[in-house]
């Protein structure tokens, strides 16, 4: 037997036999994933047969290294309950891929199979998370590292070994499309649900071969959340200490937990792009952090990279050498053999990004377990304890901005709700991009959720009022007079990211939205806003609806931060929350009534105005005011900001120590900051205990504030607990004048409460 097919031998060694026997095409044949998955197969009287495309890529590359998106359903790839991939046939269909190339190649060397998975399964039947943006709010990685848990069960059941998952990208300017993809405006809180994603789906100990578990591919390297004018894909205009501050550390974090692999970032830093940059790719990812696996580019951006070039030949060339291993759809990569013939790549680069390439393919154990139980997909999707889990998420995803009076819960007395707005029953408009197409019936609306969450005999009556981007005040006359007979109005107002059957797409998949589109998708990938207040007149059915006089509860669902300064003197109550999936009409109703106490914190800050970006809370420190003359400068609504139907009551910082030296924290020695919490209400409820510092005098410019630190906790009425952190030289250290990352002499104020404009303060002092 050889030793590549012999699980006795290492996997090292089972690649450099299996390299050995392959010829320079097999070898560039597993770079390259060039199919779009729905066009592997079609349906004939009932039988999933693989497209003669499929077979003639297979044969072009002697093989495949990665197959995209084989269960992807969404208006992009045109595929739905009529032509698609269901749960009960997903495994077979897999199973039927895999033998094929076993079959007919000259080595059998498996294929992947990569999904995306930005907030779950992108698959039919397949479990759809709330977007990260909600789960950010969440402030609960524990929570979120079950959720992933059966996210990755759900893949493997059926037959995928690798999650494409949404992670890196930090909001700093949320006109981006993609803002839902974001966990936060912060680091700290984004890398802590990174490595949770990674731990979820990959297991403890980052083995994807682990049964239910996959290798993990997060995105995007780097800074995309950073790009010039909110744009999508454009240039991220930071220098090295921003990229490592802020942009470096969830990836770092991901990396730490064991990812299979890192997805190359669309943008370019000081004008190289990212699958260009062998600064980043190869050293700082594998250089200075060690890591081993994969980089897989974007949708044919290496293909973008002629335009540095001159020819795909030299752009393959280029992502190579930087560091790129397998290719996602574009033509370059499949150039490889003509540049390596014109002198431009090496085969010996070849070489190493096959051996990556082949090693994620024997840890995942395809050479020796290619196919999937047939059976297992059926008990292992769709399960209620899944959803269950779905719902928590959901539940804790959402945040109470205000509340004046003690508008919410909705009481008793509240016979008659008026539910109004374009987000109040459409299931899609909660779900966020890259969302599957819906079995008929499932999910619950907000609308849904109320009428199943309201006292009995109470009357729920609703009205659209106007879309989301829409102009015409057609509706506006219907919602005011149910706004005028009822005793509260709940609006339901926001943003989508629903695509449409029909729309236009690029050939990477980002929608098309004309300048002056009236599309009412208003967010997503391609979907960039320069004005981030409501769309169409939202904000004129919000207007006419309290001018009733009627008590207004607004519910903000939305995938990027919109501006709600208008917004907010309407409305007596407000909620909102990122995209919060299938089971977030259900999470919501049980908040306005008070069958759940809200928990979420504020992940990102809320704008005013598009005019006052940037407005995240951890910018640098001027050391004296700098203010607007036409507005506040501070958000609207501050980062890790969220409210409660108890009361919180905090004491002071106490620090274990008034002072530490570098050299010490350099050691390993901690400084213990605690603070006291009680529940001063009349129930249950839980917070976010935050942890921010503010150093100054160190020898650079550093931030206003930064996060360090959460614990949430659950307090009972009058209950008190001392929630305890741990500063080390990772939570104090900074990168200095010279570019490296330790310790320094300097004063830091060590601030702790429930959001980043509400906390305690002690001093501490770091000496030489």
């Amino acid at each position: 037997m050889e030793v590549y097919k012999n699980s006795s031998f290492r996997v090292e060694e089972r690649v450099q036999d299996l390299l050995s026997r392959m010829t320079l095409r097999e070898k560039i044949g597993q770079l390259n994933q060039r199919m779009y998955g729905w066009d592997a197969y079609a349906w004939e009287n009932g039988e999933l047969v693989l497209t003669e495309a499929f077979r003639q890529e297979v044969a072009a590359g002697g093989g495949m290294g990665a197959l995209y998106g084989l269960f992807r359903s969404d208006p992009w790839s045109g595929v739905d309950y009529s032509n698609g991939i269901t749960v009960a046939d997903s495994a077979s269909a897999a199973n039927k891929v895999q033998r094929y190339i076993r079959e007919h190649t000259r080595l059998g060397i498996p294929v992947l199979l990569s999904e995306e998975c930005p907030h779950g399964h992108q698959a039919l039947d397949g479990t759809l998370l709330p977007v990260n943006l909600a789960v950010g709010a969440t402030w609960n990685p524990q929570l979120m590292e079950q959720a992933y848990s059966k996210v990755a069960l759900e893949l493997r059941s059926r037959g995928a070994q690798i999650g494409l998952l949404s992670a890196l990208d930090i909001l700093h300017d949320p006109r981006w499309g993609r803002s839902e993809e974001c966990y936060s405006e912060d680091p700290f809180l984004a890398a802590a649900f990174t490595a949770a994603a990674v731990r979820g789906m990959q297991g403890t100990r980052g083995e994807p071969a682990s049964p239910g578990k996959v290798a993990v591919i997060l995105k995007h390297l780097c800074a995309q959340g950073a790009a010039q004018g909110g744009r999508n894909a454009g240039p991220a205009a930071i220098g090295e200490r921003e990229l490592r501050e802020i942009h470096l550390p969830a990836a770092r974090a991901g990396a730490a937990a064991g990812a299979a692999g890192f997805m190359a970032a669309y943008n370019e830093i000081d004008g190289i792009p990212c699958h260009a940059n062998e600064a980043l790719l190869s050293g700082i990812l594998r250089g200075e952090w060690g890591f081993d696996g994969i980089v897989m580019a974007d949708g044919q951006a290496i293909d973008r990279l002629v335009a540095l070039t001159g020819s795909h030949e030299g752009a393959a060339a280029l992502a190579l050498s930087a560091g790129v291993d397998l290719s996602l759809w574009d033509k370059a990569f499949t150039t490889l053999e003509e540049a390596v013939k014109l002198g431009l790549a090496s085969e010996a680069d070849i070489d190493r990004a096959a051996a990556r390439v082949l090693t994620l393919k024997f840890r995942l154990g395809l050479f020796d377990e290619p196919y999937t139980d047939e059976q297992l997909a059926l008990t292992a999707v769709g399960h209620a304890e899944t959803r269950e889990l779905n719902l928590q998420v959901a539940r804790e995803s959402v945040v109470l901005l205000k509340n004046e009076g003690g508008l919410l819960p909705l009481a008793a007395q509240h016979r008659r709700i008026a539910v109004i707005g374009p987000n109040a029953d459409r299931l899609y408009n909660q779900l966020g991009d890259y969302t599957s197409i819906q079995r008929e019936g499932t999910g619950t609306t907000v609308l849904k959720g109320i009428r199943q969450c309201a006292p009995g005999g109470a009357e729920v009556v609703y009205a659209l009022g106007c879309g989301i981007r829409e102009s015409s005040p057609a509706g506006l006359s219907e919602a005011v007079e149910l706004a005028r007979s009822a005793d509260v109005a709940v609006l339901v107002l926001g943003g989508s990211s629903a695509r449409q059957f029909g729309g236009d797409f690029e050939a990477n998949g980002a929608a098309i939205i004309s300048e002056g589109s009236p599309s009412e998708m208003d967010c997503g990938e391609g979907v960039d806003l320069a004005d981030l207040r409501l769309g169409g007149i939202q904000q004129q059915l919000a207007e006419a609806v309290a001018a009733t006089g009627t008590p207004v509860v607004a519910v903000i669902i939305q995938g990027r931060p919109h501006a709600l300064d208008g917004l907010a003197p309407l409305a007596g109550a407000m909620l909102c929350t990122g995209y919060p999936g299938a089971e977030g009409g259900q999470a919501i109703a049980e908040i306005l009534f008070g069958h759940v106490n809200p928990s979420g914190k504020l992940p990102v800050s809320l704008p005013r105005s598009s005019g006052q970006l940037p407005v995240y809370y951890n910018q640098k420190d001027p050391g004296r005011p700098r203010v607007y003359v036409d507005m506040p400068s501070a958000p609207l609504y501050p980062f890790g900001h969220g409210l409660s139907y108890t009361r919180f009551e905090y004491s002071s910082v106490a620090l274990s120590a008034d002072s530490i030296s570098a050299g010490d924290l350099k050691a390993g020695l901690e400084v213990a900051a605690s603070i006291k919490v009680r529940n001063t209400g009349t129930s249950r409820g839980m917070e976010t205990v935050q942890l921010y510092i503010r150093a100054r005098e160190s020898g650079i410019t550093r931030r206003i504030a930064e996060l360090k630190g959460f614990h949430k906790i659950t307090l009972q009425p009058n209950e008190e607990k001392t929630v305890t952190f741990r500063l080390s030289a990772e939570e104090l250290g900074v990168w200095n004048a010279a570019m490296k990352f330790a310790p320094v002499p300097c004063r830091v104020t060590v601030m702790a409460g429930g959001s980043s404009a509400d906390t305690q303060a002690a001093e501490l002092v770091i000496t030489g």
